[in-house]
């Protein structure tokens, strides 16, 4: 079905912590520190973290900041799961083909909201003719906040019609202090202030006269001012900020008064304050993940809301394809019969699923689809014969010799380019983003991660005769390291003892593309292990010998084993939005192709969403980027172009889990293990 979806188109052209709450306390006559603490079952210091004035006493009247008790700590948050109750509740009767997806869209409620309160749908299907309680919340937290279009003399003049006053600005305060004590956007502050660029204390603005009795300045850094962007909601607000929905209100009363308005300034946690045990997703904070530096959030700095225009160049060949076809047997083989077709089917299913994202965070897209029928004189018609002259980037072709045509043929023009399949060398020029590294550079990401976490462990490098190369870096990396050499394609169990110590931490390097020394090797680990030894197998380069039938999962995962890899399982949890969009869209569970199509298109339009260009991006932002299953860190190439040098080091664990490898404590790590 999805396939015909798709087809059909073209032709017509997934963390456990818990969250913090808050809400604002007035004090009452004769309350003391202490007693609110009670009231709030929660310690002074507690207060006194978000409220450090309160050292020196509390005024009757004034506000306090109250970190709400965490309840039933033992069961983990859902992401973005709101904690509003509903105000009353509709009773629905499940009709014919209805699903929870249709009517969460037809409600305007998360999937999670309808099963919270019909706990039977976690575990059973929707059945036509039952009668389900459907809740109906505030329409608050639906609230989209729209894009003001006036300009800065409009609203100079604006205000000219009503009362202004004067403000005298303080030391510590800041434009976004300032609006948010006045009611105002910082756009409205700046346009009632033209001359004023940086704030100086004793200068006087002009602003508004609706008074704010909130504090101008933030004083705890807990906190920050955000401004709201265009499209933002207040469910996506407190996603971002690892808080529920109400903690929003409560910090920001107005908000409740008088709707999400596009501009306004909030007062927010602040998460690089915050402690990680009370965010709702997973940092890669872990100093294995810090080796290739620093992870963006390119959802925090969108600033460039003009139309986005993606060109995806794909080879579906769908000139071999009948359309009249479409539905039937003869079509179904077609497909199913040509791989090619069928990646690019499923790379533009999660792509597009990214372009609605990106929607949502404000970032319209224009995209266009071009079939290249594998051929790079095709490539060449399509460049001639359209006008691609307000193009931001072209995602594709996958194959090597339409990639290297279509950067060949734009690179006068500096449209970038990205090749999100194949890690070959190509030729195109500076305007080519090869989104996958290289073997060589996944080994590299392996050996700097063995440098910094071997320190102290019995180094054992296992290598066959044709694995000299890796074998003389690994013994240039640790010089005291033991060699195990395979004899006639064996490791035997005996030589590997040999090389063990009981007392130690053994960490056994694996080089060989051979089976029979892999699964020698292997084997021998797992008997060994019996005897009490501490073994970890790692690898820099887990080849397709891996998969053979003779070397299982399950002995990989009690030796932890550790690789590089291009891209990491997708969490369900954090990846839960994505995969429930996608098989309501398509009926199927997206595979790695559906996920690298999502990942690539979504980094390329918050890039733009960020910066004035793709290539602007890399100035401004120094560092990673991250989605379900990929992530990319874009490097020059000695001969042009960039290529993403990101890479996973993952584990295997005994439960057949993967997980990004963290030995930064490995002298505890086996406590964790047994």
């Amino acid at each position: 079905m999805r396939y015909l979806f798709l087809i059909c188109f073209f032709c017509m052209m997934s963390v456990s912590a818990s969250s913090q709450e808050f809400k604002y306390h007035t004090v009452k006559k004769g309350e003391t520190v202490y007693s609110i603490s009670k009231d709030y079952n929660i310690s002074e210091d507690d207060i006194y973290k978000y409220n450090p004035d309160a050292k020196n006493g509390i005024d009757e009247s004034s506000k306090l900041v109250i970190p709400l008790a965490k309840k039933d700590k033992g069961m983990p948050a859902k992401i973005g799961s709101p904690s509003l109750d509903p105000i009353e509740f509709k009773e629905h009767t499940v009709k014919k083909k209805e699903n929870l997806f249709r009517l969460s869209q037809q409600y305007n409620v998360e999937v999670d909201d309808i099963k919270r309160y019909n706990k039977h749908l976690y575990s059973k299907e929707l059945q036509k003719g039952e009668t389900i309680r459907i809740p109906v919340f505030r329409k608050l937290d639906r609230v989209v906040a729209k894009p003001n279009n006036t300009s800065k003399e409009e609203i100079r003049q604006e205000f000219d019609k009503n009362e202004v006053r004067e403000h005298v600005v303080l030391p510590k305060e800041t434009k976004f202090g300032i609006a948010r004590k006045y009611g105002l956007t910082v756009k409205e502050l700046e346009a009632l202030n033209p001359t004023v660029d940086v704030l100086q204390p004793g200068i006087m603005l002009r602003v508004g006269t609706n008074v704010s009795p909130d504090p101008v300045v933030l004083l705890d850094k807990n906190f920050k001012f955000y401004e709201v962007k265009p499209q933002e909601t207040l469910f996506g607000l407190a996603q971002r900020f690892h808080v529920t929905q109400d903690s929003i209100l409560a910090l920001n009363p107005i908000v409740e008064k008088e709707g999400l308005e596009w501009g306004m300034v909030l007062k927010v946690p602040n998460p690089e304050e915050q402690d990680p045990e009370d965010w709702l997703e997973p940092t890669l904070s872990s100093e294995a993940e810090e080796l290739q530096g620093k992870k963006l959030n390119l959802k925090d700095s969108l600033s460039n809301f003009s139309p986005k225009n993606l060109v995806f160049m794909l080879p579906y060949s769908l000139d071999n394809v009948a359309v009249d076809s479409i539905g039937t047997p003869d079509y179904d083989n077609a497909v199913l019969d040509d791989r090619v077709l069928r990646i690019s089917l499923d790379f533009y299913s999660g792509a597009k699923l990214a372009i609605e994202d990106a929607k949502e965070l404000g970032i319209s897209t224009q995209a266009k689809i071009y079939d290249t029928k594998r051929n790079a004189s095709e490539v060449a018609n399509i460049i001639n014969t359209n006008n691609f002259s307000n193009v931001d980037a072209v995602i594709g072709p996958l194959l090597q010799s339409t990639t290297e045509a279509v950067a060949q043929r734009l690179r006068n023009r500096n449209i970038p380019v990205f090749t999100p399949l194949s890690d070959k060398e190509m030729r195109g020029g500076n305007n080519l983003f090869i989104a996958r590294p290289t073997q060589q550079e996944m080994s590299n990401t392996m050996l700097e991660y063995l440098q910094k976490f071997g320190e102290g462990k019995n180094i054992i490098i296992v290598a066959d005769a044709k694995s000299f190369e890796i074998k003389n870096k690994l013994n240039q990396i640790f010089p005291a390291a033991r060699t195990v050499n395979a004899v006639d394609g064996y490791v035997s169990e005996e030589s590997l003892k040999n090389a063990l110590l009981p007392a130690a931490q053994n960490w056994v390097i694996l080089e060989s593309s051979s089976v029979g020394v892999i699964s020698s090797t292997v084997s021998a680990s797992n008997r060994l292990l019996r005897e009490e030894l501490d073994i970890t197998l790692f690898t820099t380069n887990k080849n397709d010998s891996y998969d053979n039938e003779s070397i299982s999962n399950e002995d990989l995962g009690k030796l932890y084993f550790h690789y590089p890899s291009v891209d990491k399982e997708y969490n369900i949890e954090v990846s839960e939005d994505f995969i429930r969009k996608y098989e309501e869209e398509f009926g199927v569970t997206p595979n790695q192709y559906a996920v690298r199509g999502y990942d690539l298109t979504m980094d390329v339009l918050l890039r733009l969403g960020a910066s004035e260009d793709i290539y602007a991006s890399f100035n401004d932002f120094n560092g990673f980027t991250e989605y379900n299953e990929n992530k990319f860190l874009y490097e020059p190439q000695p001969g042009g172009g960039f290529r993403n040098k990101a890479v996973y080091i993952l584990q295997i664990n005994p439960d057949l889990t993967l997980q990004i490898a963290d030995d930064s404590q490995s002298n505890i790590f086996r406590e964790f293990k047994d």
